[in-house]
Formats: structure tokens, C-alpha cells, sequence
């Protein structure tokens, strides 16, 4: 098992803190809180121990779970990497692209594994399908959400665009070309509705949207690609594929059809995988152990992570223009 302690007790601070302590593959050691009102309650009420300084705790383990404010980020995890400790970061990685090249370089220099909180890859109706999406050539995705207090310190693209932006990187397999995006401010002082179209040099267009203002919560993608459209529902934890595959001479009386122009028919049906109920917050905490245990790569990586916060912040460069 290895020993693990968190930076930062907040509300999500507190969820990795529980799942940590139920895990077979962690021993969680402690934490680190810089409010000490709330460490002194969070220690009283859950018995975990409390770190008085940030030092101290990460001495005291080979892991450290960053989930402080990003603008932390960088400072906390350049200490954890130079002390020879393992990193896990809450996402967005850091608060500058530069920051995160840093991180990058020195985990290299320090022999130290690194992974971030991109935790949608880890929710099981997007894992069901992952292998399934192949060279998708239009993506869309809407991220809406119920306005919350907690997060309108960052743009909505770092707060909420940013898991999809991830997503869709990890199955488009190539270079962003370009990126245009409008933003708009409601009720914060930076945008709490953006769109985004993101081209890449394969051709592959991907529509993102996201919003902190709805009415209700939505978090949905669709992949086009060559004979299959192929959705995503991250909330609900439900996906749906339906592919076509050229038609038989005599298709049976319950066959869906589609004829084009040309003449050509194609026939329409399912291939839904079954979705694997799982907790996407401990699994993602956990291959990161396995990572390191097995010495594989980490399945989110901090080079990963950085290029998602590239293009994030390529889509807010982009509302001023």
C-alpha cells in the first residue's frame, strides 16, 4: 500500500480523503488544510490526522493528492516533485501552460510519476465506448450546470469545458489547428457561457459547449465517424451506439434501411456495451497507484493534462479576438 496525503480539504478535498481511506491500495497518512478551523473540524469529525504545514505532510508519504484552489497548483506540486513524491493533481494541472512545462520537466528530472484529475475518462459510459470511437470527424459536446458559487474564480472553460476538451483529446489522434470561441459573462466576473470550435489538422471539428447558468444539468457528447454515431451521456452513465453496415440482398421485415442518392443502402443497428457501474473519483486514484506499483504510464499524464489546459486556454485567447 502506499502512503498517500491530501493538500486541501475542501468539498472535493474531503470526497478524495474518504475514498482514500477506503482504498485497499493507499494508506492515507493525513492532510493538509491551509483554513485550520476547517482541518480542526475535518480531523474532530473523521479522525484523519491533521499535517500542520504542507512539508511535514509530504515527507511523510510517497503520494501526494493535490486538491487545493489552482492558482496553488503549480507551488504545491513543484514541492511534492522536488521531495521525490509521486504527484496526483486535480485538474486544470496549473494555472499557466508555462507552469505545467515546469512540472512536466522536473518529474522527468526527479523520476517521479505524475497524473491528473481528468475524471470523466474514468466515468464508465465513456470507457464502455472509448475503443469504439475511431478517427470521429465531428464531436459535440454540451456541459451545463445548475449556477454554483463554488468555481466562478476561473472561466467556465477551465471550471466545466475543460473535461471535454480532454475527452476529445484523447480520441481525436491529432494536432489542433484551430480554435474559435465566443464567451460571455452573465453573473461572474469572468464567462459562465462559452462555445468553442475546435478544428484539427485531420479535419475533425469538435463543438463544445458550456454553461454555469442553466436551468438544469447536462453533460452530453456525440462522436460522428464513418458508419457509426456514438453518444455519451456523462451524467446519466448511459451510452449509445448505432453503426451501418452495407445491407443485405433480403433483409428481414424488422431491418432499418437507408438508401442515398446513389442508390447505395446501408442498414442501421445497435451495438451498445454494457457500462460497468464504478466510483470515476477512487478508480482514477487508484490506476494512478497501480501506475506506479507496475511502473506503467499514468492513464490521464501530466503532458496530457498540460495540453488540455494549452487548448482550454486557447479557446478563452480566442473570446477576445
Amino acid at each position: 500500500m502506499l502512503k498517500v496525503g491530501v493538500l486541501g480539504a475542501g468539498h472535493l478535498g474531503k470526497i478524495h480523503l474518504k475514498l482514500l481511506n477506503q482504498s485497499e491500495k493507499y494508506e492515507l497518512v493525513g492532510f493538509y488544510d491551509a483554513n485550520s478551523e476547517n482541518a480542526e473540524k475535518i480531523s474532530a469529525e473523521f479522525g484523519y490526522k491533521k499535517f500542520d504545514t504542507i512539508q511535514d505532510l509530504i515527507a511523510a508519504v510517497d503520494v501526494v493528492d493535490v486538491v487545493t484552489p489552482t492558482l496553488s497548483h503549480f507551488e504545491v506540486a513543484k514541492r511534492t516533485i522536488t521531495a521525490g513524491k509521486h504527484l496526483f493533481i486535480e485538474k486544470p494541472i496549473t494555472n499557466t501552460f508555462a507552469e505545467a512545462e515546469e512540472l512536466i520537466a522536473l518529474a522527468k528530472e526527479y523520476g517521479v510519476k505524475g497524473q491528473v484529475g481528468h475524471v470523466e475518462r474514468f466515468n464508465p459510459a465513456f470507457r464502455a465506448v472509448a475503443s469504439r470511437i475511431e478517427n470521429p470527424m465531428f464531436i459535440e459536446a454540451h456541459r451545463l450546470a445548475e449556477f454554483n458559487p463554488r468555481g466562478t474564480d476561473v472561466p467556465v472553460v477551465l471550471d466545466l469545458m475543460i473535461h471535454d476538451i480532454d475527452a476529445v483529446l484523447s480520441v481525436v489522434k491529432s494536432k489542433v489547428k484551430n480554435i474559435n470561441a465566443s464567451g460571455v459573462s452573465v453573473i461572474s466576473d469572468t464567462p459562465d457561457i462559452a462555445n468553442a470550435r475546435i478544428e484539427f489538422e485531420n479535419g475533425c471539428v469538435a463543438n463544445l459547449t458550456a454553461s454555469r447558468i442553466s436551468m438544469k444539468n447536462m453533460r452530453k457528447s456525440r462522436f460522428f465517424q464513418r458508419d457509426a454515431y456514438i453518444s455519451v451521456d456523462f451524467l446519466e452513465k448511459i451510452c449509445e451506439v448505432v453503426k451501418m453496415k452495407d445491407a443485405p440482398e433480403t433483409p428481414d421485415d424488422y431491418a432499418m434501411i437507408l438508401q442515398n442518392a446513389e442508390g447505395v443502402k446501408k442498414q442501421i443497428y445497435f451495438d451498445n456495451p454494457d457500462v460497468s457501474p464504478n466510483n470515476a473519483i477512487l478508480d482514477e486514484l487508484e490506476t494512478f497507484a497501480d501506475a506506479i506499483n507496475n511502473n506503467t504510464t499514468p492513464i490521464v499524464t501530466l503532458e496530457q493534462g498540460a495540453e488540455a489546459l494549452r487548448v482550454a486556454n486557447g479557446v478563452i485567447e480566442s473570446f477576445s479576438k
